[in-house]
């Protein structure tokens, strides 16, 4: 079953009491991750192309504000202050293109992109591509580890803005002129709303006859897309434009992809049982001969019971051989026709087991974890602020268990 590789990029926002969220994920911070496909042991294949130099992005963004190198005057104390572009591509993309080394020069290139979107390095936050999180179909298919290439960069959205001088001022030749430019922290200035445009670029119109409005951040699907084509790396699609799907956590992913799989196996064997019709069709075609056969056998000459012989004329003579190996094709392509369709019924009740298993999973955990987030909805900082404590306490009783085994050892030594 052949897979379509396509480019994938998406920019997501973030307030600064939220931030650390996406710190403890990309930089691997957690000891335990909902997703059991992160496998840390191989975080050391993580590739940084850019280290956050703080100790958190928080108190990254608070030097940059200090230094004067960005400015957040006018900003509410909730507004949107950190931007996170996600670059992906399909894991079988760089499992048919040399694996791990492909992936580290193809985000490389995507890097360079993100430079550009940011408007400078110096306004990249972070940036690290994740090497150590296992993709589990393709692991199972092929046989061995195969991890899931993506690069996650987190950069504060910047525009440039000029201050000035207010009619206030003493000097009448300074009134209106500019005092100052500063970079401005702004995420709506940096991703302002844009007409949305069909496939034929006529804009998409609401029920009330006005135009439909989507983040500029839209068009990064295009950007991204002909960016890396035009650096040489091909055989990828392009997202899709527009596209209003939310990022999906890791289970409601793999619900999505068996559903996806369900779908394209029954696709795949109303396809083999059009086959099948079409099979039966030419047989009874051949079957509609059998009159053209029995003429054949009735004006047949037998010559003798000892030489069991059978006289034919030729036309007759190849008659019969043309239906004999078309009968011998079509039962065998047949066979292989009914085997596939079994293999087919079999895998897509194993998807549909699988995605129940998944539907079910999800929903419990969805009723178990509303409350939380429910809570990190309402107050983020004082939810992060108590996980993190009863994380310390884990840190600090693990700590205890491991010196008291090592008291236990030597006391034993002795």
């Amino acid at each position: 079953m052949s897979k379509i590789n396509r480019t994938v990029v998406r920019n997501e926002r973030y307030r600064k009491n939220a931030i650390s969220v996406r710190e403890r994920h990309n930089e691997r911070k957690n000891e335990v991750y909902s997703n059991p496909d992160v496998l840390l042991e191989h975080s050391h294949n993580n590739v940084i192309f850019q280290a956050c130099e703080a100790p958190t992005y928080a108190q990254k963004f608070d030097r940059m504000v200090a230094d004067g190198i960005v400015s957040t005057r006018g900003l509410k104390p909730d507004a949107y202050v950190f931007d996170e572009l996600v670059f992906d591509v399909n894991t079988d993309y760089f499992e048919t293109h040399g694996g791990y080394e492909y992936a580290k020069s193809f985000y490389a290139e995507a890097y360079k992109l993100a430079k550009e979107i940011a408007g400078g390095e110096q306004y990249i936050i972070s940036a690290v591509m994740h090497a150590d999180e296992r993709n589990r179909e393709a692991s199972d298919r092929l046989g061995r580890d195969v991890f899931h290439y993506h690069l996650h960069v987190v950069y504060l959205p910047v525009v440039e803005k000029q201050i000035r001088w207010s009619k206030r001022c003493k000097d009448p030749a300074l009134r209106g002129t500019v005092r100052e430019t500063v970079m401005q922290v702004s995420h709506s200035k940096k991703w302002p709303m844009i007409p949305l445009t069909d496939e034929q670029g006529q804009p998409v119109l609401k029920k009330n006859g006005k135009p439909r409005l989507v983040s500029s951040y839209s068009q990064l699907q295009t950007r991204f897309f002909e960016h890396m084509q035009q650096a040489g790396f091909t055989d990828f699609e392009r997202g899709i434009q527009g596209s209003t799907a939310q990022h999906l956590d890791v289970l409601e992913y793999k619900v999505q992809q068996d559903r996806q799989a369900v779908t394209m196996l029954a696709d795949q064997k109303r396809q083999l049982q059009g086959q099948k019709k079409e099979l039966v069709s030419q047989i009874g075609a051949i079957s509609g001969s059998i009159r053209d056969v029995q003429d054949i056998e009735a004006n047949a000459k037998v010559k003798g019971v000892l030489e069991k012989r059978v006289e034919l004329p030729p036309q007759d003579y190849r008659t019969l051989c043309e239906m004999a190996k078309a009968s011998g094709k079509l039962l065998a392509e047949n066979r292989s026709l009914r085997k596939q369709l079994e293999q087919s019924r079999m895998r897509a009740q194993d998807l549909r087991q699988r995605l129940e298993r998944c539907e079910v999973r999800l929903a419990a955990l969805r009723e178990e974890t509303a409350p939380y987030r429910e809570a990190m909805r309402t107050a983020p900082q004082q939810v992060q602020t108590f996980l993190l404590g009863i994380q310390r306490r884990q840190q600090a009783e693990q700590q205890l268990n491991r010196a008291q085994r090592r008291q236990r050892a030597k006391g034993q030594e002795r």
